[in-house]
């Protein structure tokens, strides 16, 4: 591509698009305006961008796609690989600390607060991004802001909702899902008896065990206090595990050992009927060849989580902050490939083709119209804007992410849920814990 050619891609991608516009509003504000983004790529840059391995096939499609568009507009190489979500934490870790790998690492979670001095100030971005399209939800700042500056761009976030079989709740005498915490245990009790349990991840799953972090929320508990001491071994948290192992009387064997991919293996082989994930099981049911798991994706719903009792939604989503390291030769074209990447013209395609795997961090993409054609997705468009953040209720931060990366709260919950420990031994573990990293 000549320097003509994407000086005028970079100028009619980055500038006004009047009358552009989701669900039938405009996009553009005056001071979007005011401040259309403008970088220079680096010339020669070639990027290598590592992310987590899809679970919806459509979110791998479209991304390459978007990738192999943004290459031959940009003349900007791109080599895009994949890994596990337990597999991209640490290498990003040893990245940011030997100063050395991919240019771009998407991962989960409070990855940023552990090495925000790493990262590459992208302030301008996401200011454009956010003037451009509606505004961040709070909590994509709580994420990818550090110092007031931000040092990641936020993905959007693996939305967590219950998914169940609607027969299966009907048989059981349940309409839906009750929204308070006794209607919510009744049901799972209902559905034993029925023959057609529950069952909820209580490994170390980096997206399904999260659910662990709403039930101790949604009695009151809470890891640390807004002044980051640590608070966990409290009355709240006890309350929530003594409930927390009532339900898991209800649940499916082998939960204990659950990883990211079992609960969806096991509700679609017909052993599960109600688990917390994202959208990946409809998305497989739906898109199967498989006449019994089309005849399944017509039985499955979706719900919200109970509220918590101070009636207030509580759930934990995975998170997925995008970083540039400052070791990249090529910021600038990192930058480029980030606003390319979150451009209405690729996002909601992309979004669109995962049927919202990934639920977005800027408030426009509320309004794209795939949300409400299949009132199933709905559940899960508002889960950014709704969740929680791991830090809760402290600050984020270097002990913050450790914790959640430790699986501190999912570990107490399966040691009291299971009886290897009392709800009060659970508790004091978790407080020593938790305490080892507040107190570095």
């Amino acid at each position: 591509m000549s320097d003509t050619n994407r000086r005028d891609f970079i100028k009619a991608t980055a500038g006004i698009a009047a009358g552009t516009a989701l669900g039938g509003t405009a996009l553009w504000t005056p001071e979007a305006a005011a401040q259309q983004f403008k970088v220079t790529p680096e010339k020669g840059a070639k990027l290598r961008v590592l992310r987590w391995k899809r679970f919806v096939q459509g979110d791998e499609d479209v991304w390459a796609a978007n990738t192999k568009k943004f290459t031959e507009l940009t003349g900007i190489e791109v080599r895009v690989d994949a890994e596990g979500w337990e597999d991209v934490r640490p290498k990003a870790a040893v990245a940011a600390n030997v100063g050395s790998g991919p240019d771009i690492i998407i991962s989960t979670m409070e990855d940023a607060h552990q090495y925000p001095e790493k990262l590459v100030d992208v302030s301008d971005l996401a200011n454009y991004l956010g003037a451009k399209y509606g505004g961040w939800y709070p909590l994509a700042k709580d994420y990818g802001m550090h110092n007031n500056k931000w040092v990641a761009v936020m993905m959007g976030a693996a939305g967590n909702a219950l998914v169940y079989r609607e027969s299966a709740f009907k048989a059981a005498g349940f309409d839906g899902v009750p929204r308070d915490m006794a209607g919510f245990l009744k049901l799972c009790q209902a559905l034993k008896a029925k023959g057609t349990p529950a069952g909820f991840a209580l490994g170390n799953a980096t997206g399904d065990s999260s659910w662990t972090h709403w039930l101790v929320w949604a009695h009151g508990g809470k890891l640390v206090d807004a002044k980051n001491n640590v608070v966990i071994n409290s009355p709240e948290t006890i309350a929530a595990l003594e409930y927390g192992k009532q339900l898991y009387e209800t649940f499916i064997p082998g939960t204990l050992s659950w990883l990211d991919p079992n609960n969806n293996k096991a509700f679609l082989d017909g052993q599960l009927f109600l688990t917390a994930n994202g959208i990946s099981i409809y998305y497989a049911a739906k898109t199967s060849q498989d006449p019994k798991l089309l005849e399944m994706a017509n039985d499955i719903q979706h719900g919200y989580f109970p509220l918590g009792l101070d009636g207030k939604a509580r759930e934990l989503n995975l998170v997925f902050p995008m970083m540039i390291f400052k070791y990249t030769k090529y910021p600038n074209a990192a930058k480029e490939y980030l606003r390319f990447m979150m451009e209405k013209e690729q996002y909601v395609p992309w979004q669109e083709a995962s049927i919202g795997y990934v639920c977005h961090p800027l408030a426009a993409y509320e309004k794209s119209a795939f949300w409400t054609a299949d009132p199933k997705k709905t559940p899960y468009r508002d889960c950014f804007k709704n969740g929680t953040a791991g830090g809760y209720a402290g600050t984020m931060g270097y002990a913050s992410a450790a914790c959640i990366a430790d699986f501190i709260i999912p570990n107490m919950v399966a040691e009291a849920a299971s009886g290897s420990k009392t709800p009060k031994e659970a508790a004091a573990r978790a407080q020593a814990r938790a305490e080892r990293y507040y107190k570095l």
